[in-house]
C-alpha cells in the first residue's frame, strides 16, 4: 500500500502507470474510491458494442484484411449505392 497527501485542492498524484489515462473514479463508500483506468466509446459508436453480430462482421473484416485476404473483384459502388438508395432511414 502506498500513502499520498492529498494537496489543498483534494488532488493526488497517482504515479506514471495512470499518465495520460483515463479514470473511473468510484465512491465505494464515504472513506473509500476505487481508480479504475478506462475507455470511453463515442455515443454515437457505442451501437456496435451492444451489436454482437455487427461487431463480429467488423472483427471478421478486419482480421481478413490483417491476414491480406481480399476478393478478386472490387465491388460495384453503382449497385451498392442503388440499393442504399432504397432503403428508409
Amino acid at each position: 500500500m502506498t500513502i499520498k497527501n492529498a494537496d489543498s485542492k483534494g488532488r493526488i498524484a497517482l504515479g506514471k502507470t495512470f499518465a495520460n489515462s483515463t479514470v473511473l473514479i468510484e465512491q465505494v463508500s464515504s472513506h473509500e474510491y476505487r481508480v479504475i483506468k478506462a475507455r470511453v466509446i463515442p455515443e454515437d459508436e457505442a451501437w456496435l458494442w451492444e451489436n454482437e453480430e455487427a461487431l463480429g462482421m467488423v472483427m471478421r473484416g478486419l482480421r481478413q484484411a490483417k491476414e491480406h485476404q481480399f476478393v478478386e473483384t472490387p465491388p460495384d459502388l453503382d449497385l451498392d449505392d442503388e440499393l442504399a438508395g432504397g432503403l428508409d432511414d
